[in-house]
Formats: structure tokens, sequence, C-alpha cells
């Protein structure tokens, strides 16, 4: 099956999410139903920015590749080849890990 591409629109972001550790510090292993859903993730694509009041583009702080932190409830899950996806607003990510 062809890879499927995909560009979001305006100030939208793709990521997908970062899986976190498995185990806590102290080494016990956390089963994946007592897991929280992680809030990091990478970013795939960007859109191409809004337009300002002027109607000049504002491109996007985020690129694709950056690492990412979001809000635990940010975003709309999508399945896009088979793999979990986030579809969300630039507001929506609280900063760029470096």
């Amino acid at each position: 099956m062809a890879k499927t591409t995909f560009r979001p629109l305006h100030d939208r972001v793709v990521v997908r999410r970062v899986e976190s550790e498995e185990k806590t510090k102290g080494g016990i292993i956390i089963p994946d139903t007592a897991k929280e859903k992680p809030q990091e993730g990478e970013i795939i694509a960007v859109g191409s920015g809004n337009r300002d009041d002027s109607g000049k583009l504002v491109p996007l702080d985020v690129k694709a590749g950056d690492r990412v932190l979001f809000g635990k409830w940010s975003g709309t899950e999508i399945k896009l080849d088979g793999e979990d996806l986030l579809i969300m607003k630039e507001s929506d990510v609280m900063g760029v890990l470096g």
C-alpha cells in the first residue's frame, strides 16, 4: 500500500505521540491499561500558517521533526496508514523540547 501524504491546513500540525517509559524510577513495570497517554510528541507535518489582519501569511514557529509538549486533551486523534496521530492547532502546543 502506498504511503499517504497529508498536509494540514492553516495553523494546524500533525503530531505522533512519543511513548513513555514502561517502568517507574523504582523499577515497577506499568501495564498498558494503567498508563496515561503521553503528552510529548514529534511533529510530522505543519500547515502553511495563518493570515494576519492585512492578509500577510504568518508562518508557524514549529517545524517537522520538532519534539513538543502539548496539553492532555489537545488535538483530534486520527488513524493514517495504520498509525495513530493527532491533529492540533499550533496554539495547543505548549513548547518545543531542545
